[in-house]
């Protein structure tokens, strides 16, 4: 029965708070992988420079910071328009997808997430972030809808008040 309760007044405090299981992603992560993307220009491979270039667009769609976000947003939709393997294209309509999230956009995060679920079907992670979405989504709409019956309900409110003052 306790456990139920704290289940109970955990969701209603994730409801209030916008709470989701999206990672979050550190400044100091993020220089980190700035510095990393420039030794691999400087120096390495083709390859470490595609993986180290991917890691940063990770970290910055998960930073906290908006200007962050759409450096990472930018960058993945950049590295779109190259030809690369289905894989490798799902792993960027994905962080795409968290970007887009993250900057309140969950239209167009959700038209990416399902892209990548055409692509894989079953992978996990891109149906939690669709749920993710859609409760987002349902959310806002709750929000939306419970100011309106409150605008409502204080003009109704309003107008009976000066009809009784007439009367």
């Amino acid at each position: 029965m306790d456990s139920k309760l704290g289940n109970f007044f955990d969701s209603i405090g994730s409801f209030f708070t916008g709470g989701d299981k999206i990672p979050w992603c550190e400044r100091d992560v993020i220089a980190g992988c700035e510095k990393e993307v420039k030794e691999a220009t400087d120096g390495g491979s083709e390859e470490q420079k595609k993986e180290s270039i991917m890691r940063l667009s990770w970290a910055l769609v998960h930073s906290r910071q908006a200007e962050d976000i759409q450096r990472g947003i930018a960058m993945l939709e950049a590295s779109l328009e190259s030809s690369s393997p289905p894989l490798q294209d799902r792993e960027k309509l994905y962080l795409l997808a968290v970007g887009y999230y993250r900057t309140g956009d969950y239209s167009k995060s959700r038209q990416l997430v399902e892209r990548c679920i055409e692509i894989q079907p079953d992978w996990r992670q891109a149906l939690v972030l669709k749920k993710t979405i859609e409760d987002k989504i349902a959310k806002d709409g709750v929000i939306g809808i419970g100011i309106t019956a409150t605008a409502v309900g204080l003009i109704a409110g309003g107008i009976a008040a000066a009809l009784a003052r007439k009367k």
